[in-house]
């Protein structure tokens, strides 16, 4: 296990309660979805697994270095005044690397996010799918255990979507990352995820768990396979009945 909830609560003073009680374990290596509602408690979870947050009640545990852990938020979040080059070497730069192997890693990562010419660019100059191939770089640049993704395609359009889905798939092909994505797209979480965790709405409270038995990456064409209608119709289905049962 590299990092787990265990009946997790979150309340915030005069908001009441925002998550939980809430359990997920994350496995080495392993790819899950956290799919619910707007407003259920999904970006809170995140913040708990990356340690930005502690649970008012109950367990976050990380089985991981310091350092290990990266967070891609909804938005890019890039320093406006400094290149693309320089935001990815941002986390480099904190951990104290030398000019050279950073400028090495710095590079290795903007191809492997499929950005390698834009790192004399300033973030203004990018269009949103390259801003946010940045912001993967930067994740991706200290080689994380941990790889936590904040619904980070939700402003996009459909086709930079799958494009940046595709692109996750490859950069976790060759690095193995556990991934945990939250999203509110359920063909957007059967398709990256070999698991779909369904929550309830606000507070989030654990309403189903789905495997997705197909390899990653996806083979080709598989979003027009049984298995992935079948599973999105089953993931729909929970979401429905949990929304239902608390209205």
């Amino acid at each position: 296990m590299i990092a787990h909830l265990r009946d997790a609560v979150v309340d915030y003073p005069g908001r009441g309660r925002a998550l939980g009680p809430f359990s997920l374990s994350i496995e080495p290596g392993e790819i899950v979805a956290v799919a619910g509602p707007s407003g259920c408690g999904k970006s809170t979870a995140l913040r708990l697994l990356a340690g930005l947050e502690s649970p008012t009640s109950g367990v976050a545990g990380r089985e991981v270095g310091r350092g290990a852990t990266s967070l891609v938020f909804q938005a890019p979040t890039l320093m406006p005044w400094a290149t693309a080059a320089a935001n990815v070497a941002l986390p480099l730069k904190l951990e104290g690397l030398d000019r050279s192997e950073t400028a090495r890693r710095v590079a290795g990562a903007l191809a492997r996010a499929r950005v390698p010419d834009v790192g004399a660019a300033l973030p203004r100059q990018l269009s949103g799918g390259m801003a946010m191939r940045v912001s993967l770089a930067r994740a991706v640049v200290t080689e994380p255990e941990l790889l936590l993704l904040d619904e980070p395609f939700a402003a996009l359009d459909a086709i930079t979507r799958r494009a940046l889905v595709e692109d996750v798939h490859r950069l976790w092909t060759e690095t193995r990352p556990a991934i945990v994505f939250v999203t509110h797209d359920v063909e957007e979480a059967v398709y990256l995820a070999s698991r779909v965790v369904v929550l309830t709405p606000g507070p989030g409270r654990a309403a189903a768990e789905i495997g997705v038995d197909a390899p990653l990456p996806r083979p080709e064409a598989f979003r027009t396979s049984a298995v992935f209608r079948d599973t999105v119709e089953r993931v729909s289905s929970a979401l429905a009945t949990a929304m239902g049962e608390a209205a």
